[in-house]
Parts: structure tokens; sequence; C-alpha cells
């Protein structure tokens, strides 16, 4: 603890920008995993089977109060909007679906995309670091006893490069959590895009009458 403490009393002052840096991208990583793991997440297979089922019975009602039961996932909140609207016509249906996405897609994506920028500014503070840790160095040593010069190079140098370690270290883990969340992210929208267009198709062919227990 000492050591830690010592380190950042002596180290380049880019190193508490890079600290601030490191402190956002784990607040948006944090916040990301959370939403996306735990709240719009859901088992898609399962629960659309389910819907399916419901609907190909005729029991509207109970697919609705199926989709209420997970009423922060995204998947559910897109479905409920084309059932609720089952017995208007496949444009009310469609256009309902299509407004549901348009408004819970931007919530799943949001932020994410952040994660990279941070990444590239905790490598550029680094970077900073590194240059300043050398300038304040090597302008030490025209002054400096010769007996101090070999530890004043040997402290500049360290302070420069523990800019840069540190920077990168920032950085590659912002670059991995948005590689980590972008993928359930892009996951996410494909089912909601995927199972949207089915239900669609469903609720259509209900309203028809042409649903069988053989459907889908």
């Amino acid at each position: 603890m000492s050591s830690l403490a010592g380190f950042f009393r002596s180290a380049d002052p880019a190193i508490f920008a890079i600290l601030a840096t490191s402190i956002w991208v784990l607040g948006i990583a944090i916040e990301r995993f959370i939403f996306l793991f735990f709240k719009y997440n859901i088992n898609a297979t399962d629960f659309m089977g389910q819907i399916q089922k419901l609907v190909i019975a005729g029991n509207i009602d109970r697919a609705i109060k199926l989709c209420n039961a997970a009423p922060s996932a995204a998947l559910p909140r897109v479905i409920k909007a084309g059932l609720t609207r089952a017995n208007k016509g496949q444009v009310a249906i469609g256009n309902a679906i299509e407004e549901a996405q348009l408004e819970i897609v931007p919530h799943i994506m949001k932020r994410t995309n952040g994660l990279l920028t941070l990444a590239n500014v905790a490598t550029l503070f680094g970077l900073l670091g590194t240059i300043h840790g050398l300038i304040t160095c090597f302008a030490g040593l025209g002054g400096a006893a010769p007996e101090d010069r070999s530890r004043i190079l040997t402290e500049g140098i360290a302070m420069a490069m523990n800019a840069t370690a540190f920077g990168l270290g920032v950085a590659i883990v912002g670059m991995l959590a948005h590689l980590w969340l972008s993928t359930m992210s892009k996951k996410i929208v494909e089912e909601i895009e995927q199972y949207s267009i089915k239900t669609e198709n469903l609720l259509v062919a209900y309203g028809k009458g042409k649903l069988s227990a053989d459907e889908g």
C-alpha cells in the first residue's frame, strides 16, 4: 500500500488523467454488463416458443401477460407491442413492432462504443506522460551534479515508462470490455430483429385464421 502511495506521489501528472479514465472505463463496463446480462437479456428461444404456443392457441392475453412477466427485457417489450395490435391488421402490427424496436435498440447499444474512445484516450495520456517524463528528466540533467545524473535519469525514465504501461493497461481493458459488451449487444439486437419478423408473420396469420397446431 505504501509503495502504491509512493508511486502516485512521484508519478507524472498524466498518470492521474489515466486513473480518471480507468474509473470511467470501469463505470461504463460495469453499468453495461448489468443492463445487458441481467436487464435486457432473456432466453429468446424458450420465450418465443411459449409465445408461439399461446398465439396458436388463441391466448393473446396470456401471451401479453408472459411479456409483462419480464418487463425490463428487450425482446418481450418488442413482442408485446405486436401482441397488443394482434387484431388490428398487418400494418398496425408492423408499425407497433418497428416503433418498439426504435425505442429499445438505442438503449441496448448506448455507451458501449465509448469504451473504444476511452481506450484511445488512455493510450494518448500514456504517450503524453512518457514525453513529459522524458522532457523533465533531460531538463533536470543539465543542472545536476555528476553523481546525481544517473539517479535522475533512472527516475525520469521509470516515470515515463510507468505512464506508458498504465495507459496501455487501461486501453487493453477498455478494448476487451468493448469487444465483450458489443458482442452481447449485437446478440440481443439480432434476436429482436429475427423474432420480430416471425411474430409479425405469426400474428398476421392469426388474424386471418390461418394458424394450426403445426405452425412454426
